[in-house]
């Protein structure tokens, strides 16, 4: 690997004999295998040289922890007279943890620590049997069991056990909650995924008896507030601050496309794959999660021409993942949800569009808004969106703001 980045034999015989040579140039390999230029495979070479200097002071590397990294971090007094002059010692610094930390993870040498959960192993049979025996979809046991991870890690610093759980420490937990920020909705969904796990806990004897009956959140009331989603005004702007020639640009058009023409949820477009992209029929064939089944919509034209500039410019021919969507610097893989709401925040907030939420579910809202304004019926709308029944679609029958304006401004002065 160095004889293919360096051209000088001086520089290539220090390489070669400065210790762990064969740990860097696996290293290495794997970087170009994920993309890497070369000049950035030279950064990384020069780079990885100091740090293999440094941790060769520890008498075995499998065993480094990530303390004695940052022991050794401090003084770079040969790197400076190597360069020949003064570094910046803070970036130095961060840069070095930095590829240390990732080297030392790729040779398997540098393990997290793990933090132990109480009750762990009950809360993994919870979540096999909600996937394998209840049927919950994967995203729903995800939110679960991450809110029931919290609520055990608050409860083990009781140090009592889990049959002797009573509701006030329940409602204490949600107290807690409610005092840190949490909305009513917030505090109501963590009562329900509580109330699910320990109703599963009494059919396995590890709590008493109708327990989770008792576990109540706080009411909430049906279609009580507004769908916090765009004027499609500020979905127009959107698209057209997009730069046609930039690489981020071209990838986040088809993007914001299917979340507002659409209206597809940020883990629908993560998980669409080429082979969702029928192009002999123009189709587009999208899995719904909540459904259990595929569901086909025509292929817009505009949307077919945003997803091939982008495929032929821009995603990574090579790539062995097959999500339609990847990220733009190596190691290239697909986009996750959290990379799909900064795409659409970040450009909502440098527009200045007020709205509540700026994420990804912002826009299949305005989706939704602008198919009511359009006149299609609830059950259209429903269709549409993937909706299972007409109540998750009943909340948009209230974003006729036009009709309200009229009612608003009539005169009723004579009727008083």
């Amino acid at each position: 690997m160095f004889n293919q980045l360096f051209k000088c034999s001086a520089t290539i015989r220090r390489h070669l004999k400065a210790p762990y040579a064969q740990e860097r140039q696996q290293y290495l390999a794997a970087q170009e295998r994920q993309g890497n230029t070369r000049s950035t495979l030279l950064f990384t070479a020069r780079d990885l040289l100091w740090v293999a200097r440094k941790l060769s002071i520890y008498p075995d590397l499998r065993a480094v922890t990530m303390e004695q990294v940052r022991a050794v971090a401090d003084d770079w007094k040969k790197r400076e007279r190597a360069c020949g002059r003064p570094l910046n010692k803070a970036f130095t610094r961060q840069r070095y943890l930095r590829l240390a930390a990732s080297w030392l993870r790729f040779l398997g040498h540098l393990r997290a620590p793990m933090q132990t959960i109480p009750f762990e192993l009950r809360l993994q049979k919870y979540c096999r049997w909600a996937r394998e025996e209840r049927g919950l979809s994967e995203a729903t046991v995800k939110q679960f069991s991450n809110q029931i991870r919290h609520f055990l890690q608050w409860y083990g610093t009781l140090g009592r056990d889990l049959a002797d759980v009573q509701v006030g420490d329940v409602d204490t937990y949600l107290a807690h909650g409610g005092a840190r920020g949490w909305c009513r909705i917030t505090v109501n969904n963590v009562a329900t995924a509580l109330r699910a796990f320990f109703r599963y806990c009494t059919q396995r004897h590890w709590t008493r008896e109708h327990f989770a009956d008792s576990i109540q959140g706080p009411r909430i009331y049906a279609l009580e507030g507004l769908p916090a989603g765009l004027d499609w005004s500020d979905v127009r702007q959107l698209f057209a601050a997009l730069d046609r020639k930039d690489p981020t640009d071209l990838r986040d058009r088809p993007i914001l496309m299917l979340m507002a023409i659409y209206g597809l949820r940020a883990g629908e477009v993560a998980n669409l794959r080429l082979e969702h992209l029928d192009w002999e029929h123009d189709r587009l064939h999208i899995p719904r999660a909540k459904r259990r089944e595929t569901q086909v919509y025509p292929l817009l034209r505009s949307v077919r021409d945003a997803l091939v500039r982008y495929l032929r410019k821009v995603r990574r021919q090579s790539s062995v993942h097959r999500q339609v969507f990847l990220t733009l610097r190596p190691p290239f893989r697909p986009i996750s949800t959290t990379g799909l709401y900064h795409v659409a925040a970040r450009r909502l907030k440098a527009l200045g569009v007020r709205t509540a939420h700026h994420g990804p579910h912002s826009l299949r809202h305005a989706c939704a808004s602008r198919l009511v304004a359009e006149g299609l019926s609830l059950k259209e709308i429903g269709d549409h969106l993937g909706h299972r029944s007409t109540s998750a679609t009943r909340t948009y029958a209230k974003v006729d703001l036009g009709g309200l304006r009229e009612v608003a401004a009539f005169d009723v002065g004579e009727l008083l």
